[in-house]
């Protein structure tokens, strides 16, 4: 097993690494910018090393001032957690390269899938099916036009090199398309220095249903089962659960197989997420991306499949068999995550601040994931997420039941937050019934 680890992250994720490596005896190196110096994460690390001001691309996006703390501290390997550096194929292969360990899949696997457009092609080519759209980027206006008078509208306009539901834009005839083609392609040029656009049918109700893979270190490919995604915000996700309300036996039995099919084509190693579109009326799937990195929701997963996903990214990394028999993978129970935002609960804008008072709930099938407590400053030099809570009974209606008292015992005052939102989700009709779609915010709003 790895000796010692470099997280090279903030907040509520660099804290949750954490508590995995010290309860495997791992050292615990953290890295932490400025304006991070009081959070948990640095206190708890058995090691931490200022490596620039608040702006990321000075301290979490820095290469060589991470590089040079994993050197300084003796670190053998890095786990990028989310967001970051977790999905540049340069950083990983720059790591491994110095001789460390990288905590995720290949840099090859990343540069495959950190295309929208490579990634639908090599899907399509391994027979996990894809929704209608363009195989090569509309590298101008009237290729795009063509295109989706082709697809048929609406059709969806994306960044090629987008992720984060950021870089997307939605069409309904060919007068909007030329808006939204420039508009997104102006932003992809801005955001990921690639304006490459992409054009695919748009299903104006469709759920996202993912499922979380593991590439083992034996090279299979296993699936822990899928999470259901379609509570967003300008298509972030807001609430996960797993299983999905949505997804018969039947239907899981073919979600499974295709991301497995998904994980082999690129030969997938470490934790990585497929995720789909699903239309409700017809069962109907298609591919939308693969996340080669952990998710900000893979507890929900840990609940329900009884493993620790951190721990499994570092034995796959350590070349070690898992803790568990992929062949006798069996869910229990239900779980559900909502992300506990420092933002405006009605209209979703960033609230930062000093917090006056921070009191987790706490209880049977409750969990928190915070990155925040009291006294700390939440700084508008991130992202909103403050931390995750985590709820699981032995069935859907107890996690509801329980996600409703922890919302309720769960105490912020100073930043913003999202909790009152939460509270109107869990008495919503639609959203008890478990046949919501990713409409449902704007319905509710």
């Amino acid at each position: 097993m790895i000796e010692s680890l470099l997280v090279a992250n903030r907040g509520e994720i660099a804290r949750r690494i954490i508590r995995t490596a010290k309860r495997l005896g791992i050292r615990a190196i953290a890295v932490y910018s400025e304006a991070d110096a009081h959070l948990p994460f640095v206190a708890e690390a058995d090691e931490a090393v200022l490596i620039g001001p608040p702006n990321p691309a000075q301290s979490y996006r820095n290469t060589e001032a991470i590089l040079a703390a994993a050197k300084a501290t003796g670190a053998q390997a890095i786990h990028p957690g989310y967001g970051f550096l977790s999905e540049n194929a340069e950083f990983a292969r720059t790591v491994e390269s110095s001789g460390l360990i990288w905590v995720g899949p290949g840099a090859d696997a990343i540069t495959a899938m950190g295309d929208k457009i490579n990634a639908r092609n090599l899907m399509a080519a391994a027979g996990v099916p894809v929704a209608p759209g363009t195989t090569d980027p509309a590298a101008d206006l009237d290729t795009a036009v063509a295109a989706a008078s082709e697809i048929g509208y609406p059709v969806m306009v994306k960044a090629a090199a987008g992720g984060g539901g950021m870089g997307m834009g939605v069409a309904v005839d060919e007068a909007a398309l030329r808006t939204e083609y420039d508009k997104v392609r102006a932003f992809a040029e801005r955001m990921f220095g690639d304006g490459s656009v992409l054009i695919e049918r748009y299903f104006p109700r469709v759920r996202h249903v993912e499922v979380q893979i593991l590439g083992l270190a034996d090279g299979r490919v296993v699936a822990l089962g899928e999470r259901e995604c379609s509570v967003q915000r300008r298509n972030q996700k807001l609430v996960e659960e797993s299983p999905s309300p949505a997804v018969s036996p039947e239907l899981r039995e073919r979600f499974l197989a295709a991301a497995v099919r998904a994980g082999e084509a690129v030969g997938y190693r470490n934790a990585g997420t497929v995720e789909c579109l699903l239309e409700p009326e017809t069962n109907e799937f298609f591919f939308l991306e693969m996340n080669t990195r952990l998710q900000v929701e893979h507890p929900v997963t840990e609940y329900v499949y009884g493993v620790d996903l951190v721990e499994e990214q570092l034995r796959v990394a350590s070349g070690l068999a898992p803790t568990f028999d992929p062949d006798a993978l069996t869910p229990r129970g239900h779980a559900i995550e909502m992300r506990i935002n420092a933002e405006d609960p009605k209209r979703f804008l960033p609230g930062p601040g000093v917090v006056r008072t921070w009191v987790e709930p706490a209880g049977e099938g409750v969990r928190v994931d915070s990155g925040y407590t009291e006294g700390n400053t939440v700084t508008p030099f991130y992202d909103s997420l403050m931390a995750k809570l985590i709820v699981s009974g032995d069935t859907r209606e107890q996690a509801i039941a329980r996600a409703r008292t922890a919302v309720a015992g769960f105490q912020i005052e100073g930043p913003k937050n999202n909790l009152p939102f939460f509270k109107e989700l869990l008495e919503n009709e639609e959203f008890l019934s478990g046949a919501y779609d990713t409409g449902i915010v704007s319905r509710m709003r």
